[in-house]
């Protein structure tokens, strides 16, 4: 029993430095990651205007031939590819399907930081706590103290990581869901205007 027990403790023990290396890469994806998700805002930000002038226009035009698409932005461009489609629904519809993977494909790794943070961190946690219940029971305060120590800085720096991810991944699904919207909603705007 007692072998088996050293070898746990040895696979554990030896996990430390690779828990605390992935700590350090997932922590600079995240800020990686945050400082796309602000230059992103800052152009959203502008687009947004444009984006709610031409839906404006849209609202009150018979039909979208006349609505200059490429004032729009972003979202103007993705109509701009569903009207070379012809609006044709079964076109459209993939297209825009396509345009969600995409987004998906974008929330997977905000979504991978929030749970790949607090896994780390807790497992930064848990490793150097024997070693540090080990020093406190032979009276070598400062390995403990030591110990201690990358416990709880694993712990906040994987709660950070997943902070970032939470925050990515909240607003960004939000701003996703709102043009998949919009897309779909002038789609069936052009196929009730085609049906007349």
């Amino acid at each position: 029993m007692s072998t088996v027990t050293q070898i746990l403790n040895w696979i554990s023990t030896s996990l430390l430095l690779p828990v605390i290396v992935l700590l350090l890469a997932a922590m600079i994806a995240s800020l990686v990651s945050l400082g796309g998700f602000f230059s992103t805002y800052l152009v959203l930000l502008q687009q947004r205007r444009k984006r709610a002038e031409l839906l404006a226009r849209i609202r009150h035009s018979p039909c979208i031939e006349g609505v200059d698409l490429a004032e729009g932005g972003v979202f103007g461009c993705h109509l701009a590819e569903l009207d070379t489609l012809g609006w044709n629904e079964l076109e459209c519809e993939k297209r825009i399907s396509e345009f969600q993977q995409g987004y998906e494909r974008e929330l997977e790794r905000a979504r991978f930081l929030m749970k790949a943070g607090p896994m780390l961190g807790l497992m930064g946690t848990l490793i150097p706590m024997g070693p540090a219940l080990a020093g406190l029971a032979s009276g070598d305060i400062g390995s403990m103290a030591w110990n201690m120590q990358i416990a709880f800085a694993t712990t906040v720096v994987g709660c950070l990581i997943a902070g970032v991810g939470l925050l990515i991944y909240s607003v960004k699904k939000h701003w996703y869901a709102e043009e998949i919207s919009n897309l779909r909603y002038v789609l069936d705007r052009q196929l009730a205007g085609v049906g007349k």
